[in-house]
């Protein structure tokens, strides 16, 4: 399914590249969330009209994203949990107890934008997890797990 991109979308493209993707992907995820148009000659010349509107609005939120990643860089945010005596959390720390955090420090962090590839943390100790606010903004944050 061709559609053109109303936002940079990382690995796929920039703002008004017309892309081909599988259906699913555009019906399930970018048309109803506003990241995409059907590429069909309305929509095309709707887009060319709307260009520089859709060009500000991008701008505003990579600087709002930028603005919110300059209150966490450098952050270091400390995370007790119940803990054995070998270090193995009894539960797991997850984004939202990360993002609950960082949201105490200032910054408003939603759950969805904390990365762990790796999956939850079930030891103590410190670790490097990435917060994406925009797809071109990622801050590296430390977390520290103390046993309670």
């Amino acid at each position: 399914m061709n559609i053109i991109l109303l936002e940079r979308i990382k690995n796929l493209g920039s703002l008004g590249d017309e892309v081909n993707v599988k259906s699913g992907f555009a019906r399930n995820f970018l048309i109803p969330q506003g990241k995409a148009v059907r590429a069909t000659k309305d929509n095309r010349q709707v887009f060319e009209a709307r260009r520089m509107e859709f060009e500000r609005v991008a701008g505003e939120r990579l600087a709002l994203a930028q603005s919110r990643a300059a209150k966490i860089t450098g952050a270091s945010i400390t995370i007790p949990a119940k803990a054995g005596e070998e270090g193995k959390l009894y539960g797991s720390v997850g984004t939202g107890e990360i993002a609950t955090a960082l949201s105490d420090l200032g910054a408003d962090v939603a759950k969805s934008e904390v990365r762990m590839p790796e999956g939850v943390i079930r030891l103590v100790g410190e670790y490097d997890i990435d917060v994406q606010l925009h797809s071109d903004v990622t801050v590296t944050v430390k977390v520290t797990v103390v046993p309670e």
